[in-house]
């Protein structure tokens, strides 16, 4: 399957989700390989595992590879959270925690209840005007959401939940496509996949879960699922649905 040209870098389909990743030396081990098996989009937050996440990605890639795209989120907890103060500390932990003078792609992680939008964003484009971050997300929207979010600062990834179980997000996998800006979908092998995903996991000799992912990638070309694992051998079982025969995928879920 063809790679996909995401925040400016060249990426297979299939990133890795981080959230549970820790400080710890086998989980620092892991990023490294885990670059060396393929993995090319890494996708942190702020806030995974109080911080530890990032500060793991930071030490396993020391100066982040040019092919090694890191992506990471601020701006998650409710009220408050999106107030330009916040997210501006939120970077600037980032930075230092990633070690990086500039972040691939920042996502604003959810929209705060009590601060516009468009503040949050220009909390986010006053470090994209000096260089600190090179491209935007935003998680957690709606279309008309991403519509606000364009006016402020270009939009390159939205990472909304989506799986087989829930797709209560197919507009904005649509829009997406329409637009042009990749579609993250965040839990990608939540959730019961029925009968159908097992028969062709069978039929094909592969994993249910490469199946799942199957049907992501074949749902739009512009999707681009963030698995989280800690173990490389479920990480190539996940890498393995880029090779997939996606007309099988196509036929499971309805």
């Amino acid at each position: 399957m063809d790679p996909f040209e995401l925040a400016g870098v060249s990426v297979p389909r299939i990133g890795l989700g981080t959230n549970r990743l820790t400080t710890a030396r086998e989980h620092v081990r892991f990023v490294r390989d885990a670059v060396e098996a393929g993995v090319r989009h890494i996708d942190s937050a702020h806030l995974y595992t109080g911080g530890e996440s990032e500060r793991a990605i930071g030490e396993a890639l020391e100066a982040v590879p040019e092919e090694v795209l890191v992506a990471t989120k601020g701006g998650y907890g409710g009220a408050g959270k999106g107030r330009p103060e916040v997210i501006t500390a939120e970077i600037e932990q980032s930075l230092r925690s990633l070690r990086t003078e500039a972040i691939g792609l920042y996502y604003l992680h959810r929209v705060d209840p009590e601060t516009p939008l468009e503040e949050s964003l220009g909390a986010i484009k006053a470090y994209v005007d000096r260089g600190a971050i090179v491209h935007v997300g935003v998680s957690d929207v709606s279309v008309e959401q991403i519509e606000r979010a364009r006016r402020v600062v270009d939009v390159a990834a939205v990472q909304n939940r989506y799986n087989l179980a829930a797709r209560e997000h197919d507009d904005v996998i649509d829009y997406c496509e329409r637009e042009g800006i990749a579609f993250v979908p965040y839990f990608p092998l939540r959730g019961d996949a029925g009968p159908d995903a097992g028969a062709v996991a069978r039929r094909l000799g592969v994993t249910e879960n490469a199946v799942k992912l199957a049907w992501l990638l074949h749902r739009s070309p512009v999707v681009l699922p963030i698995p989280g694992t800690l173990s490389i051998e479920h990480l190539r079982e996940n890498l393995a649905a880029l090779e997939l025969d996606l007309g099988e995928a196509q036929r499971i879920g309805g």
